[in-house]
C-alpha cells in the first residue's frame, strides 16, 4: 500500500484539528455546567457534608478557564494546518498529480474550517 500523499494527510490533520476543537467546546459546555450547579448549591445553603464546596466550586472555575485557555493556540493551529492546506490544494491543481477524490476531500475540509471558524 502506497504512503499517503501530502494532500491526504494534510487534509487529515485539519478534520483532526476541528474535531478536536468541537470536542473543547463540548467538554467547555459541561464544565460549565457543573460550576453553575455548584454555585446554585452554594446560594441555596447546600453545603455538602465535608463544607468543601466553595473549594470544588474553585477547581470547577479553574478547569473552566484552563480549557478556554485551549482555544487560542488551537485555533492558530488550525490555521496553519488550513494555510498548508490551500497551498497544497493549489499546487495540486497546477500539477494534477492528485485525485479528483483528494482534491476534492481537501476543498471539503477547508470549506468546513472556514464555516466553524470562530
Amino acid at each position: 500500500m502506497p504512503s499517503p500523499s501530502p494532500l491526504v494527510i494534510a487534509t487529515g490533520a485539519v478534520n483532526r484539528l476541528l474535531k478536536e476543537e468541537a470536542s473543547y467546546h463540548k467538554e467547555l459546555l459541561a464544565q460549565e455546567a457543573e460550576a453553575k450547579a455548584q454555585e446554585e448549591k452554594i446560594k441555596s445553603g447546600q453545603d455538602d457534608e465535608d463544607g468543601n464546596a466553595t473549594y470544588i466550586l474553585k477547581q470547577h472555575k479553574m478547569v473552566v478557564e484552563q480549557t478556554r485557555a485551549v482555544f487560542k493556540p488551537l485555533r492558530d493551529r488550525i490555521n496553519q494546518a488550513v494555510e498548508k492546506l490551500e497551498d497544497l490544494v493549489a499546487s495540486e491543481e497546477k500539477t494534477g498529480n492528485a485525485s479528483a477524490e483528494e482534491l476534492a476531500n481537501a476543498k471539503a475540509a477547508l470549506e468546513k474550517a472556514k464555516t466553524e471558524e470562530i
